[in-house]
């Protein structure tokens, strides 16, 4: 399959959308359009842009703007092995995690697909015997928590998975996080633990991060400190790594589970760095059931028409505001409790994935590229930063999350209402808010409208409904990349502040860096 890498500037459609009058929501929302204007996104999520400042010629133009740089091909070339991370040359295969691909892939002489199935199966395996008490911790009592020291994609993605499903299914093993090296963090975890009763999974590439390193020792100190007879600090951990990273060598762990330099730590949780402690802490079935959502959403980000591919629309209107509307930022604001960290983790993900200004070729792109994405769960949310997205002078669009029912069910009636009636009609209330705005003499209360909004709804946050929301944000974020001609598998703005790090920690420093260093160390 051939295909053209072309900037966004040169594509025909783009100027076309450049030239085209603006939709105006106020004009064009109604009760039809908002009926008609969704579009699938796998196991029951369907997204609904009615809210946004689009028409059917807008519409058309960027069906034509997908067709033009070829969106759809270079996914399946991606799904097919090509070297799309062409910054550290490498394929990307987070896809294969969940079993979505077109063809074997093979890399350093192993079938992929077989090699993620194998370490799927041994983190099951681990899993079952760890809950049916066949493997206990060095003093011979059962786990009954799990903690993850990782950090960025080895925390944010994860993290926010577990808190997002929790409460659907009560957890096997309790499930805790240390990311941040601040001794402020690990302390406050461990503070509260049974060391006994403790698994905790280091996870590390390349077995060399100094952060998650510095926190192993952080927490082997700690056990070694509690003086606990038969105490094995070493037996308390799992590490996942990839196979030839130091971590990989030591046989002190009481097992090892691999992944692969062709998946990126953002888009790492359907993979090892997922799966152990969402197997361990929900259970593999959960684990197993939140893949099968992931590997829907993937299916219908292949389909060429818009309007049957969300992941694939919600990107074209993303690069729509950003390049055309010169809208910078998005909000992103789940109507769930459960989904409180998942705003962090698209952070990483499009904002390390995206935030580029060379294209894949390494020449500097004329346009802009990426967005600011933050976030907080509604309705909280509303009694916070709402006041800036309902009448600033910038327009912010944002994406809202939400679901029919709540998780539990056990709601309660107030005032003629449920709960969850309540936190949905705010949902309801503040699209239409932005959407339309209203008018008034008094300009203090006066609301212009014309706020983009967006809609990812299903009827309840189940495992499937999860992996579908996690799969159309990593299709959304290629899709982009692709659009906008960049790669968005690296991450070089990462590794600078690594080495500066590193200097001031070895007394390397020059004037620049003493000088700061002097004020915090």
């Amino acid at each position: 399959m051939s295909v053209n890498y072309v900037n966004l500037d040169k594509s025909d459609n783009f100027k076309k959308l450049l030239e085209t009058p603006v939709c105006q929501i106020k004009e064009e929302l109604s009760s039809d359009r908002i009926k008609k204007y969704s579009a699938s996104a796998g196991a029951g999520l369907v997204y609904n842009f009615a809210g946004k400042k689009v028409n059917n010629t807008i519409l058309t133009l960027l069906q034509g703007l997908a067709d033009e740089q070829q969106l759809i091909e270079k996914y399946k070339l991606l799904l097919n092995g090509d070297v799309i991370n062409t910054g550290e040359k490498r394929m990307v295969l987070h896809h294969h995690t969940r079993g979505m691909k077109l063809d074997d892939v093979v890399s350093e002489g192993q079938d992929m697909t077989k090699f993620y199935d194998g370490e799927k199966k041994k983190i099951y395996d681990f899993a079952k015997k760890v809950h049916n008490k066949e493997i206990l911790g060095s003093t011979g009592k059962p786990f009954d928590t799990v903690v993850q020291v990782g950090i960025g994609g080895s925390d944010l993605g994860p993290r926010a998975i577990y808190l997002a499903l929790k409460n659907y299914n009560k957890p096997v093993l309790n499930a805790h996080f240390i990311a941040n090296v601040d001794p402020d963090d690990a302390n406050n975890v461990l503070s509260s633990l049974n060391f006994e009763t403790t698994l905790f999974v280091l996870v590390s590439k390349s077995g060399t991060t100094q952060e998650t390193l510095t926190n192993q020792k952080f927490v082997l100190n700690k056990m070694e400190k509690a003086n606990i007879s038969g105490l094995v600090p070493l037996k308390h951990f799992v590490s996942v790594t990839s196979a030839t990273s130091p971590l990989a060598a030591d046989t002190n762990y009481l097992s090892s589970f691999f992944i692969d330099n062709n998946i990126g730590g953002r888009f790492s949780s359907s993979s090892a760095v997922g799966g152990c402690i969402l197997s361990l802490a929900l259970g593999p079935e959960i684990f197993e059931r939140f893949l099968s959502g992931a590997r829907e959403a993937d299916k219908q980000a292949l389909n060429s028409n818009i309007f049957e591919n969300a992941a694939l629309l919600d990107a074209l209107i993303g690069v729509y505001e950003n390049n055309v509307l010169n809208m910078k930022n998005t909000a992103v604001i789940p109507y769930s409790e459960s989904m409180s960290r998942f705003p962090a983790h698209l952070q990483q993900l499009d904002m390390e994935s995206n935030g580029k200004s060379v294209n894949r070729f390494g020449d500097r792109v004329s346009y802009s590229t990426g967005v600011s994405i933050f976030g907080e769960p509604g309705t909280n949310s509303q009694h916070s930063f709402f006041q800036y997205i309902h009448q600033a002078t910038s327009i912010i669009p944002v994406q809202f999350i939400g679901f029919r029912k709540p998780q539990i069910d056990a709601d309660m009636e107030y005032q003629g209402s449920t709960s969850g009636k309540k936190l949905n009609a705010n949902l309801v209330a503040q699209m239409t808010a932005m959407g339309v705005g209203k008018d008034d003499e008094n300009k203090n209360k006066n609301f212009d409208g014309e706020r983009p909004t967006s809609l990812l709804h299903a009827d309840q946050l189940t495992p499937e409904t999860m992996g579908a929301i996690l799969a159309h944000f990593e299709n959304k974020v290629m899709f982009q990349g692709f659009t906008w001609n960049i790669n968005s598998f690296d991450q070089e703005g990462v590794q600078l502040g690594k080495l500066l790090a590193n200097k001031v920690l070895n007394n390397q420093m020059d004037d620049v860096l003493k000088s700061y260093a002097d004020l915090m160390i």
